[in-house]
């Protein structure tokens, strides 16, 4: 597992498409929503600008590399190479997706430690750490089952589009409108609940064990990912 991880981190920093996507375009709209965060914090609350850096982060950066990643493994049969090594399933998909993870966990954690300096300290960082590598969770689940419909990494570009889309248009949404309204909703769609969960914990005011119960439908999310992986994954491309 460890020589994939890092054989797939060295062509992560090569591949200049990826790192535009992984790096600059994340970067670049943090740094949006950090220069502006006064204005932002007019429309939402600080809470929701770290939610929308953060699915920023995953979904561009974590949830589409992944999926381009795998599809180009897949389409050049380095997958199928790599399961004729000693390497189980679990550990080849998993150390494929890895570095990809660990740089986005990295950069949420930079720049919404930049936000609490340039602002305010969130209310409780462990809730939001916990909400941080839920999120991840589960747009790694969500990047594994897109891969099985995307058949090239060229296609990626279009198969990753309605969920990076989707999940940031989710966090707007609840971010700017609270979950006052439509609560079941806004709380089930992929991202919703996530949101929430991050406003509480950097705004504070609601109680923990209320805000943990916002951790189901995320996890939720992440079983649904897994069971869609299971079902379209293909190690081979398609004939």
């Amino acid at each position: 597992m460890r020589p994939i991880f890092l054989s797939e981190l060295v062509q992560l920093f090569r591949n200049r498409s990826v790192l535009v996507t992984s790096f600059v375009m994340p970067i670049a709209v943090s740094a949006f929503f950090l220069y502006q965060h006064d204005l932002f914090t007019q429309i939402g609350s600080l809470g929701y600008i770290a939610a929308i850096v953060m699915f920023t982060v995953t979904a561009f950066g974590l949830y589409a590399s992944s999926v381009t990643t795998l599809a180009s493994r897949r389409q050049n049969l380095f997958l199928k190479r790599l399961r004729s090594t000693a390497a189980g399933d679990a550990g080849i998909l998993t150390a494929l997706v890895l570095p990809a993870t660990a740089i986005a966990l990295v950069q949420v954690t930079v720049v919404l430690a930049v936000l609490a300096v340039v602002t305010t300290a969130p209310d409780d960082p462990v809730l939001l750490a916990v909400a941080v590598l839920t999120t991840a969770l589960m747009m790694v689940g969500l990047a594994l089952a897109t891969a099985g419909l995307t058949n090239s990494p060229e296609h990626a570009q279009v198969t990753t589009l309605p969920v990076c889309l989707g999940v940031v248009a989710v966090a707007s949404w609840v971010g700017i409108s609270g979950t006052g309204e439509l609560t079941l909703l806004k709380r089930l769609l992929p991202g919703g609940s996530a949101t929430e969960l991050v406003v509480n914990a950097w705004s504070g005011g609601v109680a923990v064990s209320d805000s943990l119960l916002l951790l189901a439908p995320t996890l939720a999310w992440v079983v649904v990912a897994a069971a869609l992986a299971a079902r379209l994954f293909r190690w081979e491309p398609r004939r």
